[in-house]
């Protein structure tokens, strides 16, 4: 179980059952006491109030008002949030914009400056724009909830990604791809990818892939990416 993990499994403890030693708390999570310690600290640096009681008859117990004043938060999910706010945007069904990007704003200013560097790259392969009229979404499918995280590792460490894709006529291919561009056309989003083994660039439906696998050790250069006059970038985050 990872530190995050753990400490999500903790404030769970802490709301459900009031008080609890670390005794319990350690079993409960499968770690040393020595560990959940340190997690009681990190939770508390994080904005949260834990109160503890030393001997016989005390304990750890949460403030039951206590809230995490500090993002957690990944860098694909704090992307997911952002596509999605953009994607809305684009299609003219956000009505409350305002508070939207206000709320992003903090979450944004609230992470560590290695994850806002990442963020700002992964934000600089996406690509929003108009889907054009006669494209039949009345097959549109599920995206793969896989494919975002595998997304971040390709496009940040530039590694191959090798997927499954299913084509419009239902027909499934294997194919090993260098991602390029995120291209959002509301309500459909494609992978915009340089195929090794077709020396060109393929557009893969989002909801078409599924299972989705980021090949270790092989690299791939960052190539530029032609689109029509009507696709622009998403503006990068504040600097």
């Amino acid at each position: 179980m990872t530190a995050r993990l753990r400490q999500d499994a903790i404030v769970r403890s802490l709301r459900r059952h009031g008080t609890s030693t670390v005794a319990d708390l350690v079993e409960e999570v499968g770690a040393s006491r020595r560990t959940v310690l340190r997690d009681i600290s990190a939770l508390r640096d994080a904005g949260f109030v834990i109160h503890s009681e030393p001997g016989r008859g005390g304990g750890v117990q949460l403030d039951p008002q206590s809230v995490q004043t500090t993002a957690r938060l990944s860098v694909d999910e704090v992307f997911a949030l952002l596509i999605s706010v953009a994607s809305m945007r684009a299609a003219g069904s956000l009505p409350f914009s305002g508070l939207a990007d206000a709320g992003l704003a903090k979450i944004e200013k609230s992470l560590p400056r290695d994850k806002v560097r990442d963020l700002r790259r992964f934000m600089e392969c996406l690509y929003i724009g108009p889907l054009a009229p006669q494209v039949d979404i009345s097959n549109m499918g599920t995206i793969d909830a896989a494919l975002l995280p595998a997304f971040e590792t390709a496009f940040l460490k530039r590694r191959l990604l090798r997927f499954k894709y299913r084509d419009a006529k239902g027909a499934q291919t294997d194919r090993h791809v260098e991602p390029q561009a995120m291209l959002i056309l509301p309500p459909l989003w494609y992978l915009v990818a340089w195929d090794p083994a077709r020396k060109d660039f393929r557009h893969f439906r989002m909801d078409r892939i599924n299972g989705p696998e980021v090949i270790d050790g092989a690299t791939f250069q960052r190539r530029h990416v032609k689109f029509e006059k009507n696709i622009r970038p998403l503006r990068n985050l504040p600097r």
